[in-house]
């Protein structure tokens, strides 16, 4: 009898010790996209952009990883402000990546809304436990030299203030080749999509890595 109820309990035990192993590589982790006209795809199929291709990416290579697009065109930061806390309860989401701020500085809107608004919004990601992470943004000077200087060094203080993340703009490499862009000059086309995933996969990627450890 005595036998029997040790050998159970190691069985038990090896049970238990397997489940701990193997739960952290099947673990599911989420990453939100909360974006504008550059993440949403403007003028595209929402199944061309960007973030849909590095859902199928991840379907093939990484199925314990999720990204979902939460971008809208137009949308400025007290407008993700103004949605998120919808998002969140939407998605529940582990990571969220903000790609906000361009409608702001090519709309002129003052540089300390802009900052009090990503620091709203992560102030308020925090508290709900999710990891944030913050593109940075460059604009034409189309404002002038002080305001688009200005405007693109307060990403790096934001992320500097809160300690995340500052993922490198990727229009930078897209913008200056017109056979990437629209006619508007202003977004990507359908053949900058695959080439800013390869951009974007992997930094992003690393974000779900490091909150799955």
């Amino acid at each position: 009898m005595m036998k029997k109820v040790l050998s159970y309990s190691l069985q038990c035990s090896m049970l238990i010790i397997l489940m701990l192993v193997i739960r952290p590589a099947s673990a599911n982790v989420s990453l939100l996209v909360l974006g504008d006209s550059l993440s949403a795809g403007y003028g595209i199929s929402q199944a061309d952009t960007w973030v849909a291709e590095i859902e199928r990416r991840w379907q093939r290579e990484y199925p314990e990883f999720s990204i979902i697009n939460a971008s809208i065109s137009g949308d400025t930061t007290r407008g993700g402000l103004n949605r998120i806390e919808d998002v969140v309860n939407r998605h529940q989401p582990d990571v969220v990546f903000i790609e906000l701020g361009g409608n702001d500085g090519l709309r002129g809107f003052q540089l300390d809304t802009i900052r009090d608004n990503l620091t709203q919004l992560i102030d308020y990601l925090h508290a709900e436990g999710v990891y944030v992470a913050l593109s940075q943004i460059d604009i034409p000077p189309n404002m002038g030299r002080r305001y688009t200087t200005e405007f693109s060094a307060l990403f790096a203080d934001v992320a500097d203030q809160y300690d995340i993340v500052l993922v490198p703009f990727f229009m930078l490499d897209i913008a200056t080749d017109p056979e990437l862009m629209q006619s508007d000059g202003i977004h990507p086309n359908l053949a900058a999509q695959t080439l800013i995933a390869d951009i974007m996969e992997p930094q992003l990627r690393a974000l779900l890595e490091e909150v799955s450890q």
